[in-house]
């Protein structure tokens, strides 16, 4: 039986406690530890809305809702894991830099031991905190990306660490294969049409929304399954890859994307692939005053743990 899971919600109404992710206890001793959930809130390297620092925060107190069994998947996935919150890793106000190196070493222990991340974001630049604490222990990852953006342009303001170049320095620092890696959702205007060619430069599958669209789900799923393989993969989640009718609190938002029930179902649709990392990102919310993002995100996170979950 797994060591670590929620409170019953009969038993204890869900907003008492902490606010942790699903209610999961506050863990730092990784032993019998399949997940641990880690927040990452950093959002210095944003540039247009900021706020994504307060994230992870929004993500726990949404995720209150969620309960353990995934009907549409059929899977309890507090019985197949055991799942922790590990809290915050440190970041650096400021110093992009500084923050994913503090990151990225915190995240290394978790990796080490073998336990599966759910990053909590922050803005995308915590992804390579993330690649680097990971490939480090797997060898390059497979990287598939739900997103508005590709995060391929080589820099901004003559500097390298922005939310939009996070992707080209995985690459770069061989953190990830891009002939193993799908990214999906891309849409919105450019500074040129170049612009759109630079994920296949790099030998990434890149998907406009419109083409994920005509796909959808089940192709979409048997794409990436084919890309992919038995690689060890990550899943990133920036929210904006949904249409901000359903998702305003984001740094970036690109109208034209998915609804929140499409895009939990592209999700959902990554079963069977080898994961040892996922995360969702650019959750800001001073822009979402509703909490509608944040639950979004939560839901999210829910169903790529139903994914782990299944493999399991």
């Amino acid at each position: 039986m797994p060591r670590y899971g929620p409170p019953d919600a009969f038993e204890t109404p869900r907003f008492s406690g902490p606010r942790t992710f699903m209610r999961l206890p506050h863990v730092k001793d990784l032993g019998e530890v399949d997940v641990a959930v880690v927040g990452i809130p950093s959002d210095g390297a944003q540039v247009f809305r900021n706020g994504s620092r307060f994230g992870p925060e929004a993500i726990r107190s949404a995720s209150v809702m969620l309960r353990n069994y995934n009907p549409i998947l059929d899977v309890d996935v507090c019985e197949r894991l055991s799942l922790v919150d590990y809290g915050d890793v440190p970041t650096v106000p400021g110093s992009t830099a500084d923050s994913l190196e503090r990151s990225a070493a915190a995240l290394a222990e978790v990796a080490a031991a073998g336990v599966v991340t759910l990053g909590l974001g922050g803005d995308h630049t915590v992804l390579l905190a993330e690649l680097r604490a990971l490939s480090a222990v797997h060898g390059p990852l497979a990287l598939v990306q739900l997103d508005a953006h590709h995060d391929v342009w080589d820099e901004y303001f003559g500097q390298k660490l922005f939310h939009g170049s996070v992707v080209r320095r995985a690459v770069e620092e061989g953190l990830i294969d891009p002939a193993r890696s799908v990214q999906a959702g891309m849409r919105g205007s450019l500074t040129g049409k170049g612009d759109a060619a630079l994920p296949v430069e790099l030998g990434f599958d890149a998907l406009s929304s419109e083409e994920l669209a005509a796909l959808g789900p089940a192709a979409f799923s048997d794409r990436v399954r084919t890309r992919v393989g038995d690689a060890p993969c990550f899943l990133t989640f920036d929210v904006d890859f949904v249409d901000p009718a359903f998702a305003p609190g984001t740094g970036t938002p690109e109208v034209g994307g998915p609804s929140s029930r499409e895009a939990l179902a592209y999700v959902r649709a990554l079963t069977g692939l080898h994961f040892r990392g996922f995360d969702c990102v650019e959750v800001s919310p001073p822009y979402d005053p509703a909490g509608v993002t944040a639950f979004l995100a939560a839901n999210a996170c829910f169903e790529m743990l139903s994914l782990l979950a299944l493999r399991r």
